[in-house]
């Protein structure tokens, strides 16, 4: 009981201490994912002016060959490849390929489509910084 208290503290305490402008490589079992001041395309990132701030989060699954649909996103939308490969085809014929492990700050007002180009799964964790009330991700198609 003491030992798991022990240890229960010692993590406790490295929290408070990365909370407090340690960075994050200074701990063995952080592993840094994402550290970045733009999106995939180069814009720099900008957080929503106006309205009260709301981050929301999901895992999206497609299928092999499943895409997303062209879509944009109107606030920073943060991505993790939990398993799987997600090909994403963004203006000017722009393609990037991202595979388990990775991350990635997706284009901000760019539409893009992303297709499973594995041959599993691919499941991503979709982490959206936008305004309350308002939509993460728009799809122009289905607006007309």
């Amino acid at each position: 009981m003491i030992v798991r208290f022990i240890a229960l503290t010692v993590v406790f305490a490295g929290l408070v201490s990365a909370a407090h402008g340690h960075d994050a490589r200074d701990y063995q079992r952080v592993e840094p994912l994402l550290d970045d001041k733009t999106t995939v395309l180069g814009q720099p990132l900008a957080y929503p002016q106006q309205g009260d701030a709301k981050i929301q989060s999901a895992i999206v699954t497609l299928l092999p060959g499943e895409e997303t649909g062209t879509h944009t996103h109107p606030y920073p939308t943060y991505g993790y490849i939990l398993s799987g490969e997600l090909t994403v085809t963004y203006p000017g014929g722009v393609e990037k390929v991202y595979k388990q492990g990775q991350a990635v700050m997706d284009a901000v007002n760019e539409p893009h489509n992303g297709r499973n180009t594995g041959t599993e799964p691919v499941r991503i964790l979709v982490v959206f910084m936008g305004v309350d009330g308002k939509a993460n991700t728009l799809f122009p198609e289905k607006e007309q």
